[in-house]
């Protein structure tokens, strides 16, 4: 795709027509190239299990729309199934641009704009790898994610000035839904029309960001410390995709409800925001934290797979190191071994049995 987007060339019917018994139609020397092409291959992919396969449902499945910049090969659909016997990848988004900055800029664009949901995938490792300046200079080398991303490709954590708009993209949403909210009708305590609220946005790590949301004249200005933000746009209730005009900017958003908090994404970053009122932030402030539980004695399977064999039993001694068992997912055979000496003390799936991500296969003392 991306060698028929810079020559114009359909390489798969010329492969049907030489196959056919045809002649090349043209000589090298005539091939022409225009611009830059960057492909990028979706996958059902987690990348914060080492791109690990993911299965399930797509629960839903958005592709950017097409255009002369932009093409998207896939053989998927909303409600498609991504099951353990078949390669994971969905699709592959290619764009085009005059030059190398400008192809990235449309791939970029491309894939904030690719709603996936239903199963983890590989976009926000796109993403995070375009953003990094060493890669727009095209210096490349088989050490480049080793090295700049140590703890994983997971995304990236974002800067300072898009924590900046992806805060003020929450508080809108919020304050719009506040603002629905407030015309049901037979409330008990009807709240009181406003062309503004005063909101405390908080972060995964309890960070506050107190704001100001007062709505203008084509849309909602934000103001909070000493920055503030214009956005204008038409997002609708319920749409996984906030578009809109940010300070003169366009910008696209993945938008997922979380509990009663909201999960934006946009160029390879992630944050889980909190939208409450000053008092119910300071009452926040008081609430306990909970503690994930303790899965350390258990092991879990890290994909969805079938247990093709175990190699210990109840009562058996292991060791750090030592093979426990073998999964069995797209086409590939996972060999899980311990991470630590014990005993083992209970098993919790068989040979042949389908396992879900994270169902416990075996249980130490």
């Amino acid at each position: 795709p991306a060698t028929e987007m810079v020559t114009g060339l359909d390489l798969v019917e010329w492969m049907i027509r030489i196959a056919a018994g045809e002649k090349l139609p043209l000589r090298q020397q005539d091939v022409t190239f225009d611009g830059w092409a960057i492909e990028a291959r979706i996958y059902a992919e987690d990348p914060r299990r080492g791109f690990l396969p993911s299965t399930g449902r797509l629960v839903r499945y958005r592709e950017p729309p097409a255009s002369p910049s932009v093409r998207v090969d896939s053989g998927v659909f909303e409600g498609a199934e991504i099951t353990v016997y078949y390669d994971p990848m969905i699709a592959k988004l290619i764009a085009h641009g005059r030059s190398r900055a400008a192809a990235i800029a449309a791939l970029a664009e491309a894939l904030d704009g690719f709603v996936i949901a239903g199963v983890a995938h590989n976009i926000p490792a796109l993403a995070a790898l375009l953003a990094h300046p060493r890669f727009a200079a095209g210096d490349l080398s088989t050490d480049f994610i080793a090295e700049h991303f140590p703890d994983g490709l997971a995304g990236r954590p974002p800067g300072e000035e898009q924590r900046a708009r992806l805060v003020a993209i929450a508080a809108v949403i919020h304050h719009r839904l506040w603002l629905r909210d407030g015309q049901i009708s037979g409330r008990l305590y009807p709240p009181v029309p406003a062309a503004g609220a005063e909101w405390v946005v908080l972060d995964a790590g309890r960070a506050r960001h107190p704001v100001t949301v007062a709505e203008t004249a084509d849309g909602f200005a934000v103001i909070g410390g000493e920055t503030s933000h214009e956005l204008v746009g038409a997002w609708r209730f319920g749409e996984p995709l906030y578009r809109a005009i940010v300070n003169g900017e366009p910008i696209a958003v993945q938008v997922e409800r979380k509990g009663s908090g909201y999960r934006l994404s946009q160029g390879g970053a992630t944050l889980d925001l909190l939208v409450l009122s000053p008092r119910a932030a300071e009452l926040a402030r008081l609430m306990p934290v909970k503690l994930p539980p303790d899965l350390s004695r258990f092991l879990l399977s890290p994909m969805p797979g079938l247990l093709a064999s175990l190699a210990v039993a109840v009562g058996d001694e292991v060791k750090a190191g030592q093979e426990l068992a073998i999964v069995e997912a797209m086409k590939m055979e996972n060999l899980l071994r311990a991470e630590r000496d014990g005993k083992v003390a209970r098993l919790h799936a068989g040979p042949g049995d389908s396992l879900a991500v994270d169902q416990p296969i075996l249980e130490f003392e």
